[in-house]
């Protein structure tokens, strides 16, 4: 977690170059943002679980991710969560962490980032 502290930092992780950003030029406009953050919190995650992706098929496994509650004028880390067995999932997939202490660490570290995926501008 000391080593990921910005998007450019997970991208280096992953040797990825940093700044690298997806075309959503073709969708419309108001959704690009919450596209490029999605996409930005996918890198960030599989910096963070260091290689580690969760087992679907594993209903004992643990798999973990931010909470947050809704507030005006935006959305507020509240606490991590982990769901196990459910067949459906509160947030996406590719979000999840392999630990309580990463879904916390993520969820507020990166809240700016969560919030442009939740509050579409």
């Amino acid at each position: 977690m000391k080593k990921i502290k910005t998007f450019d930092d997970a991208c280096k992780a992953l040797k990825i170059k940093p700044g690298t950003l997806p075309d959503v030029s073709a969708m419309p406009e108001k959704y690009r943002k919450a596209m490029i953050a999605n996409y930005k919190l996918m890198i960030i995650t599989e910096a963070l679980n260091k290689g580690w992706e969760p087992d679907w098929t594993n209903s004992a496994e643990t798999k973990y991710y931010p909470w947050f509650f809704n507030y005006k004028p935006g959305v507020g880390f509240s606490d991590s969560g982990y769901d196990g067995w459910c067949a459906f999932t509160r947030c996406g997939s590719r979000l999840c962490f392999k630990s309580s202490e990463l879904a916390t660490y993520a969820g507020t570290q990166f809240i700016e980032i969560y919030n442009q995926i939740f509050i579409i501008k």
